[in-house]
């Protein structure tokens, strides 16, 4: 989805005139750093991680900005008259006359604001690792929560019901205090393999479950049918674990019977009548296209119309074949335009409000022709999306998360597949080769914010 933007005037103009204005209100001159005051429109002449600004141009507004510009280390800045308040709209190169304000910053002052935002820096960075870290871990340990409910579940229900009902309770709980949550993509590599879909179906399908409203009870079965629903695969031989196109129709029956053994295993943990439902409706589709029953419409209870769409849209971005893999925002566009009719309408459209419509794990270009990896959406505010930017200035494990809430003006212009990347953009923005996702509680945007 490219943004542009339209400036229209009542009163038609010719194009020099135009030209003309924009070069007066473009002018800038440069004047040394001593000559700086408050009501100036100044220009930084640095990369968006060089300064500690929302933007590099600005109008000044108080001395204190006056000091941090300053300490940046800039010999001369340039200012522009024409945006700047009245008292300075010159038309030369006339110097500002000094006074003993701009005196005001001595050197100490100067060396403190700079030790004061490397400091801040420092701190970004330390609570931006640990935060990826925090859901890194949790993921990892809900992965190997279900690689011992896989274990244990047909020769000790109970037990596995216990686990998974844990694990489950634990995320439910966790969501429900977070208030508003922040879908996160993980670190490359995280997790134990084999169970990487079945969690990331339950932190996806939990998450979507909480958009809708669920309440406390209807989380946990959600999660319960989303961490379950692929449990009988436990009792087939792996090459049948997964549908493919070119899959033989022996082996593509074998990998039906999936449904049958998962609810099997699921009544001898004792699962809820709910659970059993949604674990059998889970490839069931809207317009009876699904299996094992080709049920239709209200026939199909809600968690497994989540949990359906939740596993259809994993599958796209991570099958078995690697060079198979859609984007996220190719996932989300394909569900849309060619399977929407096999969906449920509602569930459909709350789960693209969710997800955004560059979800986590896309890789994109800004308006200002940066690339970037989206890496965490807001669930309740989608459409800005915070951001890695591509920045040679920068290494990339210093690299600030982008709030793009926090800069209205830098949005998205397009969605790129990883080999549509420069090398220097592909390595240092690292595209995840799968997409695993977990959930952190939402903070305010100026928590996180990085300037453009």
């Amino acid at each position: 989805m490219r943004e542009s933007f339209a400036f229209c005037h009542p009163i038609i103009v010719s194009t020099l005139h135009v030209d003309v204005r924009r070069h007066y209100v473009n002018t800038s001159i440069e004047i040394p750093i001593d000559q700086l005051r408050v009501g100036m429109f100044i220009q930084l002449d640095l990369n968006w991680m060089q300064h500690p600004f929302p933007l590099g141009s600005f109008r000044i507004a108080s001395q204190e900005q006056i000091d941090t510009v300053r300490s940046l280390g800039l010999p001369t800045v340039r200012y522009l008259p024409a945006r700047s308040d009245p008292e300075f709209h010159r038309s030369s190169t006339e110097p500002v006359r000094s006074d003993d304000r701009t005196q005001a910053g001595t050197e100490e002052a100067q060396h403190n604001v700079r030790d004061e935002a490397a400091e801040q820096l420092k701190l970004q960075l330390l609570a931006q690792h640990a935060a990826l870290s925090a859901c890194d871990q949790q993921f990892l340990a809900a992965t190997r929560t279900c690689l011992r409910v896989g274990s244990v579940a047909d020769k000790q229900p109970l037990d596995a019901r216990a686990q998974s009902e844990a694990l489950v309770g634990r995320c439910v709980d966790g969501l429900l205090v977070n208030g508003d949550s922040v879908i996160r993509l993980l670190s490359e590599g995280v997790g134990e393999r084999n169970a990487l879909h079945p969690v990331n179906v339950m932190v996806l399908s939990l998450l979507l479950g909480k958009a809708q409203g669920a309440g406390p009870g209807d989380l946990r079965a959600i999660g319960l049918v989303a961490l379950l629903h692929d449990i009988g695969k436990s009792r087939m031989p792996p090459h049948q674990w997964v549908r493919t196109k070119d899959m033989a129709l022996g082996d593509l029956l074998g990998y039906q019977k999936h449904v049958g053994y998962s609810i099997d295993i699921g009544r001898r943990m004792e699962l809820p009548a709910a659970v059993l439902d949604g674990i059998a409706q889970h490839h069931e589709m809207v317009d009876g296209s699904g299996f094992p029953m080709g049920l239709r419409g209200e026939a199909i209870g809600n968690a497994g119309r989540i949990v359906g769409l939740v596993n259809y849209y994993d599958r796209l971005c991570n099958p078995v074949h690697g060079v198979e893999a859609l984007t996220p925002h190719e996932a989300l566009s394909v569900i849309f335009a060619k399977c929407k009719t096999q969906f449920d309408s509602q569930v459909l459209g709350v789960f693209i409000r969710m997800m955004g419509v560059y979800p986590p794990g896309s890789v994109v270009q800004l308006v200002n022709d940066r690339y970037a990896i989206v890496v965490s959406v807001n669930s309740s505010r989608p459409l800005r999306p915070r951001v890695i930017v591509h920045d040679p200035a920068i290494p990339k494990e210093q690299a600030l998360i982008l709030d793009l809430e926090t800069v209205p003006e830098l949005g998205i212009r397009r969605s790129l597949k990883p080999t549509q990347l420069p090398r220097e953009a592909l390595d240092y923005l690292s595209p995840r080769k799968r997409i695993c996702y977990f959930f952190e509680r939402a903070v305010d945007a100026q928590g996180m914010k990085a300037t453009p």
